[in-house]
């Protein structure tokens, strides 16, 4: 009996030196627990469909000889958020404009303005559109800040080989950077500040739909009076639908009580719901919003346990038990593992029941063996660390790739409807282009900061972005909304890890964005 006490991971518990992170505390506590009452405004929904009615109208109507004031349109729809209720009207007006204007030299008879913003509209729809070769761009780059910081935003766009684009953002970043602020209409001024830190292409949703709201709060009467109504009462209905999601993680969280049982781990579930409302906001992905961000609480435990808190040895046993996928290999677990290996268990069950319901139940063998895969990419970072060894490049990218987005990626696929196949898991676990684009960008923002290659890592996420967007053109095998999925993710972590760790530091960096998207409504 002493001999087997001696052996079992428990019985050893209290004599381990254990390290510490010093993780601050959450600043939300049981803040959103109060939000289960939270009832739809009927009101509102009734006037967002009568709303939507008029805009629908805007944009079908018919389109005068230069398409600017429609594109003019359309980008607006897309600041403020709402483009999701407009997307076959959007895309039959785009279509139109694309065939009208390109193959003809109806082009030549834009301004810079127009020119950037409808090649930005058109690749962002995802049509393959050229930038041209002959220097349109640059034959009234003068003294227009509206022109440069169209094409400024255009360039956020570019693919490899459109040294045109390259040059043009050069002189574009540096004449908006050198534009003194009181020469320009306090709307315009805050327009290039914004887009200098934060391009509008690489933006996260909801929070940029957040901040253009808030300039027309102070000058409502720039904007398009019925565009602007339907954009705040669609914020508000939408926060609604978060409101009450936030509630009823608080209350899983709360009841899971990981923050008493391992205190060591970060408490961060208000991120963690933030982290899967980047990558899918819509109302209509609240399954997925709400599994994605259990399965991202419940590994940012496990993260803290690997690289924290856990020996390896205990750290072997995680790993073995993860790979069984058993209940009955807690046995072997210290008493704290037992508890996040249980939480895991609990929350893949939750999403096998609903996938189950959907038939769609295959799909929960991918969301596991991306799990497995996480934590055994998890476990291998140990063993070096243990060892003392300095996995080469490629080494070191690989098991990131493992640990940073294949799990993610498959849990984001899983609950978003029929659109999502097998040939689509398939694909997003193969490793493909955009994906490793997402990881570089990723490492940069992370560990390879202080890597020896720090002076190449603009080039290096500059060449990444460039990877991303052929992707988003050329992925037409894959549909559109599965690859903004994607696209989305890298929005996310660039706000979240642009400058800081903002998602473990999240008090600092995150609070006052977190209560404008999910406490603050926006003023009718």
């Amino acid at each position: 009996l002493a001999a087997s006490q001696a052996q079992s991971p428990n019985a050893t518990l209290d004599h381990v030196k254990r390290r510490s992170a010093n993780f601050s505390s959450s600043t939300w506590g049981d803040y959103f627990l109060s939000y289960a009452s939270v009832k739809t405004d009927i009101k509102a929904e009734q006037d967002v469909q009568e709303l939507k009615e008029k805009v629908k109208g805007m944009i079908m109507a018919p389109m005068l000889k230069n398409p600017s004031k429609k594109l003019e349109l359309i980008d607006e729809i897309q600041r403020f958020g709402v483009s999701r209720h407009f997307e076959n009207e959007v895309e039959e007006v785009l279509q139109q404009i694309h065939k009208n204007s390109y193959g003809d030299d109806e082009e030549n008879d834009f301004d810079l303005f127009t020119t950037a913003l409808r090649f930005r509209l058109l690749r962002q729809q995802g049509y393959k559109v050229s930038c041209g070769k002959d220097g349109k761009f640059k034959e009234t780059l003068v003294d227009d800040v509206v022109g440069l910081l169209s094409l400024y935003e255009a360039t956020h766009l570019r693919m490899h080989g459109e040294d045109l684009l390259d040059e043009a953002l050069t002189f574009t970043t540096t004449h908006l950077e050198s534009v003194e602020a009181h020469r320009l209409s306090p709307l315009l001024a805050k327009q290039v500040a914004h887009a200098l830190h934060q391009p509008f292409w690489k933006g996260c949703q909801r929070p940029e739909a957040r901040r253009y709201l808030a300039i027309f709060e102070e000058e409502p009467h720039l904007a398009n009076e019925t565009l602007l109504t339907l954009a705040k009462l669609d914020f508000n209905l939408v926060q609604q639908v978060h409101q009450k999601e936030l509630s009823e993680i608080s209350r899983w969280w709360k009841d899971l009580d990981f923050v008493n049982k391992l205190p060591f781990a970060r408490d961060r579930v208000v991120e963690c719901y933030f982290w899967a409302m980047g990558t899918y906001f819509e109302p209509q992905y609240c399954f997925a919003r709400t599994s994605l961000s259990k399965v991202i609480a419940v590994i940012t435990a496990i993260d803290d346990i690997y690289d924290v808190h856990g020996t390896q040895e205990e750290l072997e046993l995680f790993t073995e038990a993860v790979e069984r996928w058993d209940i009955s290999a807690m046995d072997q677990l210290p008493e704290y593992m037992k508890v996040c290996y249980g939480g895991m268990l609990d929350v893949y069950t939750e999403i096998e029941e609903k996938l189950g319901k959907e038939g769609n139940l295959y799909r929960i063998h991918y969301a596991r063996e991306a799990m497995k895969c996480h934590v055994r990419g998890y476990f291998d970072e140990v063993k070096w660390l243990h060892q003392k060894y300095t996995p080469t490049m490629d080494e070191y990218m690989a098991v990131a790739l493992t640990t940073s987005y294949k799990m993610p990626l498959t849990t984001y696929f899983i609950g978003m409807g029929d659109i999502v196949t097998k040939e689509s898991l398939d694909w997003v676990l193969s490793d493909p282009k955009i994906v490793n684009s997402l990881l570089i960008l990723g490492r940069l923002m992370g560990d390879m900061k202080s890597h020896k290659f720090e002076q190449k890592r603009g080039h290096i996420a500059s060449a990444a972005w460039k990877d991303i967007n052929e992707e988003w053109i050329n992925l037409t095998t894959i549909p559109m909304p599965l690859r903004l999925r994607i696209l989305n993710f890298a929005r996310t972590n660039e706000l979240l890890y642009k400058h800081t760790d903002g998602f473990t530091h999240a008090g600092v960096v995150l609070k006052d964005l977190l209560v404008s998207l999910f406490v603050n409504p926006v003023a009718i």
